[in-house]
């Protein structure tokens, strides 16, 4: 049987053939729009967020302690990290303890605060993963006094203000055997020296170890303290005024610090290339700055 439609009803029918043919259309060029904006973006968003990526590992935290290095960070070493893509910040701790900690723990990427032999033993100690990068100059240790301008006039029974920690330690004592006030074992070695091997102590001096950082404030206390560089420079100690100052062995020379698993990666190479460069030379060499009288390392010399 054939219905008949009416000419109202086939105009509406027409219509709406029309609309839906052009809502397919619609619909079509929308998806298509859709898919083009899609992989437009994705490509964007992966270009971007490589870029994110690579930012996001190069923020770096540089741990240090009170004194010049924390300026060396500054003014010589993030400069040139900062050319090279990296966000440095600098975080000071305030003893010889923690930074190393901390670097183990990933709460830093690097730190620059401490020499080899004492990087060593605190490794060794802790059962820590960390190694020296690169060293860099570094003030020596003084012989400071509140109380005498020479170590002649230093009387029998003086109170000899030392480092607590074992290199450090060490240092002192080869410093003051050295100056001829006391005398250490010959069949051992120095810097691993202890109270334990002073064999003459013609003065009988009174040793009162103490952190390392509290050998400045000692000054009012005792006749002589033996302070490292960095806490010397960081109470405002001239080394000019010092009574002797130590010529550092090699690997008594501060060090940047990284944990070893990344020595050989991209941050340990740049760290490593940041030291090395022209502009980290020209901000040591400095003819105003603090960094210039520093004893430097063999092949900063070798370099020149």
């Amino acid at each position: 049987m054939i219905t008949r439609i009416s000419l109202y009803d086939l105009k509406i029918l027409i219509k709406g053939v029309i609309i839906m043919i052009k809502l397919k259309k619609f619909l079509g060029i929308a998806l298509a729009l859709t898919l083009s904006i899609g992989i437009v973006g994705c490509g964007k968003s992966t270009s971007g967020s490589d870029n994110t990526a690579e930012k996001q590992t190069k923020i770096i935290v540089i741990g240090v302690c009170p004194g010049p290095y924390g300026d060396m960070v500054k003014e010589a070493i993030q400069p040139v990290l900062e050319n090279k893509g990296y966000k440095v910040s600098i975080k000071e701790f305030s003893d010889y303890i923690q930074p190393n900690n901390a670097l183990a723990n990933k709460e830093i990427d690097a730190n620059l605060f401490q020499h080899t032999a004492y990087l060593q033993k605190f490794a060794k100690d802790n059962n820590l993963a960390i190694s020296p990068v690169i060293s860099v100059p570094t003030a020596g240790m003084g012989i400071f006094s509140n109380k005498i301008k020479s170590l002649d006039k230093l009387s029998n029974g003086a109170q000899v203000a030392i480092p607590n920690d074992a290199s450090n330690l060490a240092r002192a004592l080869i410093l003051l055997q050295k100056e001829g006030l006391i005398k250490i074992k010959d069949n051992i070695d120095q810097t691993k020296a202890s109270q334990n091997d002073i064999i003459e102590n013609k003065k009988d001096l009174k040793f009162v170890p103490m952190e390392a950082a509290q050998l400045p404030r000692s000054l009012d206390s005792v006749d002589i303290a033996t302070i490292t560089g960095n806490y010397a420079i960081s109470a405002g100690l001239k080394f000019s005024s010092a009574l002797k100052v130590e010529k550092l062995a090699e690997n008594y020379k501060n060090v940047v610090a990284v944990r070893t698993e990344d020595l050989n990666k991209q941050l340990g190479k740049d760290l490593k290339a940041a030291v090395e460069s022209k502009e980290f030379r020209d901000a040591i060499e400095k003819s105003n700055g603090e960094f210039k009288s520093f004893d430097k390392p063999q092949w900063y010399i070798d370099k020149k």
